[in-house]
């Protein structure tokens, strides 16, 4: 066993101890979207300072607990801020807990952040349904010995991002009337914005948004056998493609607009995950 499995097995006993809740779908809200949680039957609350050696996202924004409760009849649990690797920890706290939320029961991780478009035909503001990933930026979290009670240690990542989840999350998008593009979320390790020719490498390299997040927790997930899904929320146009400076400010105030609809849309779209388990 190694030290990386009895660290989570000790994180998942402090929850056991805590909160009786098994969820199916464990979602994890990014930037702007945290209040989400306040809108769903809730069951339960734990703050991550309440697990044993959990690690505590620092981020302006991010409350740092888990939500349990309902989104219709589906048993979720919510991720209000995540951890981030910019943060300055390891990429093993990273994904720790992804890990752990697997352990919990949940069989699908969806994924939200906020992202800088790279696309030009993009716009602040636009939803995109991640259906590919490039994580060759920051560390694998499988780096080191395999966790062998998770998942094999070469596991196959053709199919990332689940395509009968992304079928779903289109077709709730139709149902709603609520735009969605599609495209190729590149994680780079932050917490500087990128510079113009950055953003010119990943537009190159087939990249549709970028961001500091999400594409090593759905590494982490694959690794485990977790469907996975994710949909970024474009807060802004990347550097070099207008004239303005990009800020944190503006990557909430965009989110923080679009919030009506991100929530409309992830909630039938998990209603619908529900119904088609």
């Amino acid at each position: 066993m190694t030290k990386a499995y009895e660290r989570l097995l000790e994180c998942y006993q402090c929850f056991q101890q805590k909160i009786s809740f098994k969820p199916k779908v464990a979602l994890v809200l990014g930037s702007g979207l945290g209040d989400y949680a306040d809108s769903i039957q809730v069951e339960a609350t734990l703050s991550y300072h309440e697990i044993k050696g959990f690690p505590v996202s620092t981020v302006s924004g991010h409350k740092g607990q888990f939500v349990f409760g309902y989104v219709g009849e589906v048993p979720v649990v919510i991720m209000q801020g995540r951890v981030h690797y910019y943060e300055g920890y390891s990429m093993e706290d990273v994904v720790l807990p992804a890990r752990l939320m697997k352990m919990m029961g949940a069989e699908i991780l969806f994924l939200t952040n906020a992202a800088g478009g790279v696309n030009f035909d993009f716009a602040a503001g636009d939803f995109m349904l991640i259906t590919d990933q490039i994580s060759s930026f920051v560390p694998s979290p499988l780096i080191g010995p395999n966790i062998d009670e998770l998942g094999l240690r070469f596991p196959d990542m053709s199919q990332i991002y689940n395509r009968e989840l992304c079928r779903i999350i289109r077709d709730v998008s139709k149902k709603l009337q609520i735009p969605l593009k599609e495209g190729t979320y590149i994680q780079l390790s932050g917490p500087n914005f990128e510079t113009a020719q950055e953003v010119k490498m990943c537009r190159i390299l087939g990249g549709d948004a970028v961001g500091m997040s999400t594409a090593c927790e759905a590494v982490a997930a694959n690794h485990m056998g977790m469907k996975v899904c994710g949909i970024s929320c474009i807060s802004n146009l990347a550097c070099g493609m207008t004239d303005q400076p990009l800020t944190h400010v503006e990557v909430q105030e965009t989110a923080d607009r679009v919030a009506p609809l991100f929530k409309a849309l992830i909630t039938e779209s998990i209603i619908q995950m529900g119904k088609d388990e």
